[in-house]
C-alpha cells in the first residue's frame, strides 16, 4: 500500500491504494486516489448522469473532467479518490481543508475539520443498508488519519435525498449557508460521533 498523507488527509500518487477495509455485507472497499486519465471513463459517465446534477460537473466534456482532476491532483488541500467495491468502482470522493475552500468563509472551522464530497456511482450486487455501510467505511477511512476529528458537507438544501442521508448517517445538521453556485446545508460527524454510532450490520 502506497501512501503519503498531512495528518488530516490521505493522498498519494494516482491511482495509489491508501486504504483498504473488509466490510461486513459488502465486502472488500479498495480507496485509491483518483487517476485523472485512468479512471476518466467512469467518472465521466457517473458525473453526466441525471442523477449527479448536484455534483455540479455534467456539463464537462472527458477533456475539460480530466484537467479538473488533473488539476485537483496537483493541489496540496484538495484531493480525490476512487473507492472500490470487489474491484467495482462505485464512489467518488473528494477531501479537502476547509480553510482553503470557499466553504471556510462561511463557518468557523475548527482545528481537524475535514471538508468531503461524494458521489455514489454504481452499487455491484445487491446489499442492505448499502448507502449506510459505504457511508460509515468512508468515515473509517477519513478518522484513519490522526488528525482528522470532524467531516464536514454542505449538501445543496434543495437535494433532499442527501440532506436525509446525512441524518440517517448521523451527521449533526447545521445552518444553511451561501456558497459560490449554490446554497448549502452545513451538517458535521466528529469521531467521537462515529466511534459511538452503531456499525451498520
Amino acid at each position: 500500500m502506497t501512501t503519503t498523507s498531512t495528518a488530516r488527509l490521505a493522498t498519494g500518487v494516482p491511482g495509489a491504494l491508501v486504504h483498504a477495509a473488509d466490510v461486513p455485507g459488502l465486502g472488500r472497499l479498495e480507496v485509491s486516489v483518483l487517476d485523472p486519465v485512468g479512471d476518466l471513463e467512469v467518472i465521466h459517465r457517473w458525473v453526466t448522469a441525471p442523477s449527479a446534477r448536484f455534483w455540479g460537473l455534467g456539463d464537462l466534456t472527458p477533456e475539460e473532467l480530466r484537467d479538473l482532476y488533473a488539476y485537483v491532483d496537483g493541489l496540496t488541500t484538495h484531493h480525490a479518490f476512487l473507492i472500490r467495491r470487489d474491484g467495482l468502482p462505485i464512489v467518488l470522493l473528494q477531501t479537502y481543508e476547509p480553510e482553503n475552500d470557499p466553504v471556510g468563509e462561511v463557518y468557523e472551522v475548527q482545528p481537524g475539520d475535514v471538508g468531503i464530497h461524494f458521489l455514489l456511482g454504481d452499487r455491484g450486487a445487491p446489499a442492505t443498508r448499502f448507502t449506510t455501510r459505504v457511508a460509515h467505511a468512508i468515515a473509517g477511512f477519513l478518522f484513519s488519519q490522526p488528525g482528522a476529528e470532524r467531516i464536514v458537507i454542505e449538501p445543496d438544501v434543495d437535494n433532499d435525498r442527501a440532506l436525509a442521508r446525512a441524518g440517517l448517517f448521523g451527521f449533526t445538521l447545521g445552518p444553511r449557508v451561501e456558497l459560490p453556485g449554490k446554497s448549502g446545508r452545513l451538517a458535521f460527524l466528529t469521531r467521537e460521533e462515529w466511534r459511538e454510532s452503531a456499525h451498520p450490520m
